[in-house]
């Protein structure tokens, strides 16, 4: 049997529920809050990867272990400094939601005219190397 890349989405929503024993509302809750980016098929249907399942299971973590609420762990993502990661100017910076506020993610903005505009937030190091705990508190401890 050939090896899954841990990027490949591959199992359906309700698959993803079932391995994590939560609803498929959550996932979907999860989603809406910007805490993932599922991948969607031209149907409309999600699909999960094993990098999607250890980021779940990080947030499920800080949910019930750390007793950190979504809006924690929402402002716990949007203090990753995407910045470093993306190299965009000082005044881009100023003018970047994501660099002002912390609320929110970095990949839930719109980032029209910004150095990231064009890229796919679910395919960018700030999303994409996150979603081990671990990862998050390394990049928040390098501030």
């Amino acid at each position: 049997m050939e090896d899954i890349n841990k990027e490949t989405p591959v199992y359906t929503i309700s698959t993803t529920a079932d391995l994590l024993g939560i609803s498929i509302h959550t996932l979907r809750m999860y989603e809406r809050e910007g805490l993932i980016l599922a991948y969607k098929k031209a149907s409309g249907h999600r699909l999960y990867s094993q990098e999607d399942i250890e980021r779940i299971k990080c947030i499920r973590n800080a949910i019930n272990e750390s007793k950190i609420s979504i809006n924690g762990i929402k402002t716990i993502y949007s203090m990753i400094p995407c910045w470093k990661f993306i190299d965009c100017s000082m005044d881009q910076r100023e003018k970047c939601p994501a660099f002002t506020s912390h609320s929110q993610p970095c990949w839930t903005f719109k980032h029209s005219g910004k150095a990231c505009f064009k890229n796919d937030c679910k395919q960018c190091p700030v999303y994409k190397d996150h979603a081990e705990c671990a990862n998050i508190k390394q990049s928040i401890t390098q501030i």
